[in-house]
């Protein structure tokens, strides 16, 4: 199997900063989306912090023999543990924290780990699937039924995060096997890109651009035409 991929960010039309953060491993061994929250130096801190704590940890122990899923949940922990350490060394940035999403290719087998709401998509032949459930207030009211997901495209509190990395309370990292098979596209994303366009339109985009690059920076520019109101960023990994 071979891999094609690449990313994109934008500081999309409203926010003056890009608190956004995203790594793709030159090898195609592992890609990273983080989106930071917390100030202005905050959140582009937590962000930056995540996404070289994560490389470090998989880069230093890719060798290891310790199973994917560990290797990925720990990767994780370290980057929480130095957000809440940069949190005590600077008190200004005591509110900053950041949402992660990681996908591994690693031992023949496909991995991934999130924590927050940015998301990975799996696109098969015209199908786009949600792999990532989103650790906010609106998709666990949705999973109890007392929201729709149309009202919680509007909901006041859907950016309201139930997890987060840069908290001491985090308790739990998402961790789980990918199934991908010759043909699918994967996509790692901002909430940026996912509050502006709907899955239909993240799905004709991944469809109809053959090439990668213009596949990225036309869903990044989609999303500044619907306003794009917040950070935007994207990777995108096609399995040929």
């Amino acid at each position: 199997m071979k891999l094609n991929f690449t990313g994109h960010t934008d500081p999309g039309l409203i926010r003056s900063n890009n608190q956004d953060d995203y790594y793709i491993d030159p090898e195609g061994r592992f890609f990273i989306v983080a989106d930071g929250m917390g100030g202005h130096a905050g959140g582009e801190e937590a962000s930056r912090i995540a996404t070289r704590e994560i490389k470090a940890y998989l880069t230093s122990n890719w060798d290891v023999s310790k199973p994917s899923p560990e290797l990925l949940e720990q990767a994780l922990w370290q980057a929480n543990e130095a957000i809440l350490q940069d949190q005590q060394n600077h008190p200004e940035r005591a509110d900053m924290g950041t949402t992660a999403v990681v996908v591994i290719f690693r031992n023949q087998e496909q991995w991934c780990a999130h924590v927050g709401d940015s998301r990975l998509y799996r696109l098969r032949e015209t199908q786009l699937e949600q792999v990532t459930e989103d650790h906010t207030w609106v998709a666990r009211a949705i999973k109890i039924g007392d929201i729709t997901a149309e009202e919680a495209r509007v909901h006041p509190f859907r950016h309201v995060l139930s997890r987060c990395l840069g908290r001491e309370d985090l308790h739990q990292v998402d961790v789980q096997p990918l199934d991908t098979k010759i043909g699918d596209r994967l996509l790692l994303c901002s909430d940026g890109l996912t509050e502006e366009l709907p899955d239909q339109k993240i799905a004709h985009n991944l469809q109809i651009n053959s090439l990668l690059d213009q596949s990225a920076l036309s869903l990044v520019e989609d999303a500044k035409d619907q306003g794009g109101h917040d950070n935007i960023t994207v990777v995108i990994i096609a399995l040929e």
